[in-house]
């Protein structure tokens, strides 16, 4: 697989070269630099999803695996984790505002909390065979973070936490959106205590939406100018809060 090469990719090649010494297969590695000098990666075989969303994408069995491959990732970046690996640069954008100074609480933890996260885990980004996903793509925003606050970006997209209007217009058919979260919280292994962080992180996500994408759109990026309006602009995240407002204690219900 070819593709361009980010500003990052010293640190994301070290970090998957890192990941399968800990035995960890579920994500590519680098094999080597064109001389054009895109990158080339392993190639994964299996399907990828893109909205509108089919149906296989959408199921209770799909979004599991999700989690279980997550936790196996989480265990070998933990595995791998290095003050060297840390000491590296690490994109921004979507990284955990609280670093990796602090893991899940309670037994679900890893050593010392310190881990790399993926931060863009959607349904763009997996590789499934027979509905599994199996792999995970496309690790330019990975930096140091909370494992919890990493699945909270996942559920959020592929739950997904979001409103039905905004839901719909990706493809996402209406489902038990509490239901899935738990799903997400068991199949992960929260305990009690990672399941209130795990809502308190996606507080501050919604709560956030929308500054990535205005940046991207406000620096004119084509392709997120044309998301922003195909969405509904800024009234999406808008729209985003107000509902997660009326629905969160329905979530914390659940989660208990």
């Amino acid at each position: 697989m070819l593709r361009p090469r980010g500003p990052y990719a010293d640190s994301v090649d070290a970090l998957l070269l890192s990941l399968r010494a800990a035995g960890f297969s579920g994500a590519p590695v680098p094999a080597g630099v064109t001389g054009d000098g895109r990158e080339r990666l392993e190639f994964i075989e299996g399907d990828v999803a893109l909205p509108p969303y089919p149906d296989w994408a959408q199921s209770d069995e799909a979004l599991a695996s999700v989690a279980v491959l997550m936790r196996r990732f989480h265990d070998a970046s933990g595995a791998a984790w290095s003050p060297e690996l840390a000491g590296l640069a690490w994109s921004a954008e979507l990284a955990d505002p609280a670093g990796g100074a602090a893991g899940l609480a309670g037994g679900a933890g890893l050593a010392g909390g310190a881990v790399i996260c993926h931060n863009d885990v959607c349904l763009e980004n997996l590789v499934f065979q027979d509905g599994v996903a199996i792999a995970l793509l496309d690790f330019d925003f990975a930096a140091p973070g909370r494992p919890v606050y990493d699945l909270a970006q996942f559920a959020r997209l592929c739950v997904p936490i979001d409103d039905e209007v905004s839901a719909a217009r990706l493809g996402w058919q209406p489902a038990d959106k509490s239901a899935r979260l738990r799903l997400v919280a068991d199949s992960y292994g929260l305990d009690l205590g990672s399941r209130r962080q795990l809502l308190e992180v996606m507080d501050a996500s919604i709560a956030r939406g929308g500054e990535f994408v205005r940046r991207r759109v406000e620096a004119g990026d084509p392709n997120f100018i044309a998301m922003w309006e195909a969405m509904g602009g800024g009234e999406r995240f808008d729209r985003r809060r107000r509902w997660w407002s009326a629905q969160r204690q329905r979530f914390a219900t659940v989660l208990r």
